[in-house]
């Protein structure tokens, strides 16, 4: 049977036995016990907390054998373990976020950036990456992007008040994502107080300050923006979150915003001459894209996305470049509106 949580006045328990905020020791002394504890205070459902015992479960075993622990394991046996796992890469990528998840639990004290396989995650060139199914990174073609641009400074259809400004939100949305390279994690929890009309300059806060960033809005980013904020102001939503579910002021759902993109993107026209589907991450991706065909450095385009370390920019960059390199030379331009529309 389940214990119950001790409650915040109770003495620290035996290793093992405190539902949140794990110490180190705890760990070391029996890490699939703090895992089970800590896995508790995640919220997941059954059936994904059952995948993730098993995945912590096998990681164990792995450093057991290497005579490895959770305070010596490094870089290159979270790597040969990752490289060694007989699955596709989505699966190693999921094994790899659960590793990197809780070791930056672990090591909290020392700022996630000490992470091992935070590192390895970055690395571009890793060998665990050279597995079946790998996709290559998606990206919207300047047509693409050009009709979705368009799109959103298109004349509003004769809306309800509700329907209206969620259309504006929704909009607004694309801009952060194609415009901001924002997350939608990052989208979900956004204030008011990190924007201001008319600037070009977002911040986008973190749990830990150490990863706070600002990012920069394109222009037509910023005019969406402001045709968003306005319609929220006028609309009087509660809640002082810059994208509310609802005029209570709830966050948003991530599925609601997947569905808010994809309604976006094929009313924009493009999602039947696509294969893959044009997500959130795609328009961020999108994002650096345009930065680094600007001739922005990969350093800074990571910066304004928020990457920890160099080599994931230099990653992306290179993605880019390989997928430039792919395209039909021969595809039609079509201009870009942002430059002189403004929202109706």
């Amino acid at each position: 049977m389940a214990t119950s949580p001790p409650s915040s006045q109770t003495q620290r328990q035996p290793a093992g036995t405190d539902l949140f905020d794990q110490q180190r020791e705890d760990w070391r002394r029996d890490p699939r016990i703090a895992f089970d504890t800590w896995l508790a205070g995640q919220q997941f459902r059954r059936s994904s907390a059952e995948v993730y015992r098993a995945q912590w479960g096998l990681f164990l075993d792995w450093l057991q054998v290497r005579r490895k622990s959770l305070t010596t394991v490094d870089m290159q046996t979270i790597a040969d373990f990752v490289a060694g796992l007989d699955i596709r890469k989505p699966q190693r990528v999921r094994y790899l976020r659960l590793i990197e998840r809780v070791l930056d639990h672990v090591r909290e004290i020392e700022l996630a950036s000490t992470n091992p396989a935070r590192f390895i995650a970055q690395d571009g060139d890793a060998a665990w990456r050279n597995a079946r199914d790998n996709e290559p990174t998606g990206f919207l073609t300047s047509v693409e992007r050009s009709l979705l641009v368009a799109h959103l400074f298109s004349p509003l259809a004769d809306l309800s008040v509700a329907a209206r400004w969620r259309e504006r939100r929704d909009r607004a949305l694309i801009a952060v994502f194609l415009g901001g390279g924002i997350k939608t994690g990052e989208a979900r929890t956004l204030t008011i107080s990190c924007v201001n009309p008319g600037s070009q300059w977002v911040l986008v806060e973190a749990a830990n300050p150490t990863f706070t960033r600002r990012t920069r809005l394109s222009p037509f980013a910023v005019a969406v923006m402001d045709a968003w904020l306005a319609e929220r102001h006028l609309s009087e939503l509660a809640g002082n979150l810059v994208f509310p579910a609802s005029p209570s002021g709830r966050p948003m759902h991530k599925a609601t915003m997947l569905r808010s993109v994809d309604a976006l993107i094929e009313a924009a026209g493009i999602s039947n001459a696509r294969a893959a589907r044009a997500s959130p991450h795609t328009l961020r991706n999108t994002f650096a894209a345009d930065l680094f065909e600007a001739g922005v450095e990969p350093e800074l385009v990571g910066q304004w996305l928020g990457f920890m370390q160099p080599v994931s920019s230099n990653r992306l960059h290179r993605a880019w470049r390989d997928w430039m390199n792919q395209q039909d030379t021969d595809a039609y331009d079509v201009p870009d509106p942002a430059s002189s529309a403004r929202p109706i």
